[in-house]
């Protein structure tokens, strides 16, 4: 039997960077991206929600030509759609 040629400290050495690096670097986790799409949809549900029950509220207490209902909920969409671009690019810039 012939015994086993021992590692050279080089390749130890760069095994050893390899393993820390990966420690301290982990890859994408597929829950932060679950995390992620479930801030995003919050950010537009949120406000759109919102809007319709502040229209209705509006509709009844100050009648107008135009839908509140319908006014605010188109806002609360623009208003979400912002809140998750700004989330989303305040999240990119830890990479």
């Amino acid at each position: 039997m012939t015994p086993k040629p021992d590692k050279s400290t080089e390749e130890i050495a760069r095994r050893a960077k390899r393993m820390k690096s990966s420690r301290d670097n982990p890859g994408p986790s597929p829950l932060r991206g679950i995390g992620t799409f479930g801030m995003i949809g919050w950010s537009v549900a949120v406000p759109t929600v919102g809007g319709a029950f502040l229209g209705l509220w509006l509709d009844r207490v100050a009648p107008q030509a135009f839908s509140w209902t319908i006014a605010l909920i188109l806002g609360g969409v623009v208003l979400g759609a912002f809140l998750a671009a700004a989330w989303m690019n305040k999240e990119g810039g830890d990479k």
